[in-house]
């Protein structure tokens, strides 16, 4: 596994969602490259920065987001 295509998978490792051999890839990678570990490590923090910034029950939502806007947002998302 390169660099790039670990960072492919880092949102579907953290979520726990990787096949069993694309996590055992993943996780080689690891073992292998200090700046993947590192990236790693920055990624769960922003993620834990990101969930201390909004009022505990908020979802992750700022009010007064128009709820059509949250729609579109979704709908745009690729399909898995």
């Amino acid at each position: 596994m390169t660099c790039q295509e670990f960072n492919a998978f880092v949102l579907a490792y953290l979520a726990d969602e990787l096949p069993a051999a694309e996590r055992s890839a993943f996780e080689a990678h690891l073992g292998e490259c200090p700046e993947c570990v590192e990236f790693l490590k920055s990624y769960r923090q922003t993620i834990e920065l990101e969930k201390g910034s909004f009022p505990p029950g908020s979802n992750g939502v700022a009010g007064g987001v128009p709820e059509r806007l949250v729609r579109a947002i979704l709908a745009a998302r690729p399909k898995k």
